[in-house]
């Protein structure tokens, strides 16, 4: 069944209604609310949930990811709506507007500044969480997602039904759909294939008058806008068309951790010449961590880079390509393992690679607390930035950085194709993370995020210095209130180049009120 456009229709809405409220500001706006929710429907069973709701607190907590956002400081919706048709969604966002309550959609809560959970203002969530069907179409080679559905889950439905096809989104397995591919959503096949959202073909929106659109019905600019804009700028994207890839029925990993001592710092400078102008089959991407502190102790903290690759084929025609483009890392046949593509997906996502498929489907995993930030590098890093890079991590107890290279078939693809620019002229780019067990120590750790960014500026990007999107980061700019155009330049302009003048517009077009709004969402371009 594919999610093409379905007319406005009485389809039966499921309430629960438990109302005690703690301010008589909330009381009033869950009671007008709910009031408006039901007058389209007779039916009370359970679809939204107040502050009071017995599940209310789960559900909350289902798909947080980031654990920094559970503090009971942090500002909690006054309701909780979970869908289970499109109608539903039709009607809260009408009932919404009325009532005057700002809406956050949800798909898998990977949102790494919480923008899909909080507000500081009356809001209520759209928790996509029941509408997650899956189509494959292995004879078209294609699939309807509904939003709500997890990368794992994707994963697992495609390879259920074919071990030649896949698909080119991100690593973990818990990241929901809707969100990765309004953001771009970049994997271990996207130096082949580019983004998740170059692969979609259509896609099903309700807009902010409450109709239901697939790419015909919303236009060509609507749908340019929510490949890489950021869907919940636009409205609720709640399904997606995608073209399923090719990958071969083997395919081939290897993992070489080096640590200073064992010339990392030469490798990892080799790495940033080469990685971009591999073979669009081979992704090779540097892990940078910490290894040898004990929780007592600081003492014997060393610097490890890791050289881990995905080869779209066997060992045997990997071995020799690495000889000539890489010899320095000496990879040998003892350091690769042959396997299916669904089993790379396994051990990218952390698990063994002979576990049951059926892990990819576990949604409720627990993250610790954490800070991300990214950034664009065009030149190599010289060895003095380097070093210095290396000094600033041993200060920390657990950082990582993740330098994706790119080349290959995103330096093929315009920057104005989609929203997301940055394509052609970045060797690699890079995510840092930092994460703590204790909330008391979040400053700590942020700040330390925040040195190490400030020392990276003169190695990466300018004018503006790129950032990714789906690693959210209110530190580059956010909007204050209803922000204007203009105001929202500060941090749109990282994420978007010159594509955020035509996000704007693209927003003025369909969503002129700015009805939906968070602290980086695409404000209409003023005329």
């Amino acid at each position: 069944m594919e999610f093409a456009c379905i007319k406005l229709a009485l389809i039966s809405i499921i309430i629960l209604i438990s109302i005690f409220p703690q301010t008589s500001i909330s009381y009033d706006l869950e009671t007008s609310f709910l009031q408006c929710f039901s007058s389209y429907s007779n039916s009370t069973t359970k679809v939204i949930l107040t502050q009071n709701s017995s599940s209310y607190a789960s559900v909350l907590q289902s798909s947080i990811r980031n654990h920094r956002f559970l503090n009971t400081s942090v500002p909690k919706p006054n309701l909780i709506v979970t869908p289970n048709d499109l109608f539903q969604i039709q009607t809260t966002i009408i009932c919404s507007k009325k009532q005057g309550l700002q809406i956050r959609v949800r798909s898998g809560g990977h949102d790494y500044e919480g923008l899909s959970y909080i507000s500081n203002v009356p809001f209520l969530i759209i928790d996509l969480i029941n509408l997650r069907s899956i189509t494959i179409d292995i004879k078209e080679e294609s699939a309807w997602i509904q939003s709500g559905a997890t990368l794992g889950e994707l994963y697992y439905a495609i390879a259920n039904q074919t071990n030649v096809h896949g698909f080119p989104a991100g690593s973990c397995p818990t990241i929901g759909v809707g969100g990765h591919f309004s953001g771009g959503g970049f994997g271990t096949l996207f130096r082949k294939y580019g983004l998740a959202a170059d692969n979609v073909i259509d896609a099903q929106i309700v807009d902010v008058n409450g109709k239901i659109l697939d790419r015909k019905l919303m236009g060509e600019n609507l749908f340019w806008a929510i490949r890489g804009g950021g869907g919940s700028s636009f409205g609720v994207i709640t399904a997606w068309k995608i073209n399923l890839v090719h990958v071969p029925s083997r395919v081939t990993i290897f993992n070489i951790p080096k640590s200073l001592d064992q010339n990392a710092t030469t490798l990892f400078m080799k790495w940033q010449s080469i990685a971009d102008k591999l073979p669009n089959e081979l992704f090779l991407h540097s892990v940078i961590g910490l290894v040898g502190a004990s929780s007592s102790s600081d003492d014997g903290k060393k610097v490890l880079v890791s050289f881990t690759g995905l080869y779209l084929g066997k060992a045997e025609n990997l071995i020799p390509l690495m000889q000539n483009s890489f010899g320095e890392l000496d990879l040998k046949h003892d350091n690769c393992t042959e396997m299916s593509w669904i089993q790379s997906v396994l051990y990218f996502g952390g698990y063994s690679i002979n576990d049951s498929l059926e892990v990819l489907l576990q949604r409720n995993q627990t993250s610790p607390s954490f800070k991300a930030k990214s950034d664009y590098v065009k030149e190599p890093i010289d060895i003095s930035g380097l070093e210095g890079l290396w000094n600033m991590l041993l200060e920390e107890k657990a950082p990582t950085l993740i330098m994706t290279p790119y080349g290959g078939r995103m330096s093929e693809i315009s920057e104005s194709e989609t929203p997301f620019p940055h394509r052609s002229g970045n060797i690699y780019d890079i995510q840092y993370l930092v994460s703590w067990d204790s909330n008391e120590e979040a400053s700590k750790h942020i700040d330390w995020m925040r040195r190490l960014y400030a020392y990276m500026t003169p190695y990466v990007s300018k004018g503006p210095r790129g950032a990714y999107l789906n690693y959210r980061d209110l530190d580059i700019g956010m909007n204050i209130g209803n922000a204007s155009y203009e105001e929202a330049k500060s941090w749109g302009m990282k994420y978007f180049n010159s594509n955020f003048e035509r996000l704007a517009q693209v927003k003025h077009e369909v969503d002129p009120s700015n009805f939906f709004r968070d602290q980086q969402s695409i404000p209409p371009f003023s005329y």
